[in-house]
């Protein structure tokens, strides 16, 4: 099981964090940030597609073919883990080697999409403050990976219940397949 999470979560990771860093790499200095969010979140979706490969691998080449839901879940827990891990790295290196004002460009995005969409000026003012609370918050790194894990993790684990619930296959189950 160990060698299973490891691969996957290995895979997922690499996936996810190089099509990030792809994308940071070859953004310009106007980014979209509504589009880099759609690329960063289907980039997850993709791989944690991994989750359910690591989990039918398991379940199929190791298991007999039989897994709980709950042995799934574990699997693909880890296996999102170990993604999540990696993305954060990532995160962690692009930021403090290549985009250290990420939070002030993107509070200046934040502010100005708020001006555009006709906010008043008291929203614009509490949009303002808002924004100077997350630049403060992202000058510890322990906030800089927990806000980064609460981005990816959820992806991962929303793709690990889907799948333990598509591919369990539970040994009451397929006794009962086998006599009937």
């Amino acid at each position: 099981m160990k060698r299973n999470i490891l691969v996957f979560g290995l895979i997922a990771g690499i996936i996810v964090s190089a099509i990030m860093a792809v994308t940071i790499g070859s953004s310009s200095e106007h980014r979209d940030y509504n589009e880099s969010m759609m690329i960063g979140y289907l980039s997850m979706i993709v791989a944690f597609s991994f989750v359910f490969v690591g989990i039918k691998n398991y379940r199929d080449k190791y298991n007999g073919g039989l897994i709980s839901f709950g042995a799934a879940f574990k699997l693909g827990f880890f296996i999102s883990l170990i993604a999540s891990t990696l993305y954060v790295i990532t995160w962690m290196i692009m930021y403090h080697f290549f985009i250290p004002d990420f939070m002030d460009k993107y509070a200046d995005h934040m502010i100005k999409e708020a001006q555009q969409a006709g906010a008043s000026a008291a929203e614009i003012q509490a949009k303002t403050e808002e924004m100077a609370g997350y630049k403060e918050m992202y000058k510890n790194p322990l906030m800089i990976v927990l806000f980064t894990y609460v981005e990816i993790l959820p992806v991962g684990l929303i793709i690990t219940l889907i799948s333990s619930l598509i591919l369990k296959r539970n040994y009451a189950k397929s006794n009962t397949e086998a006599m009937g």
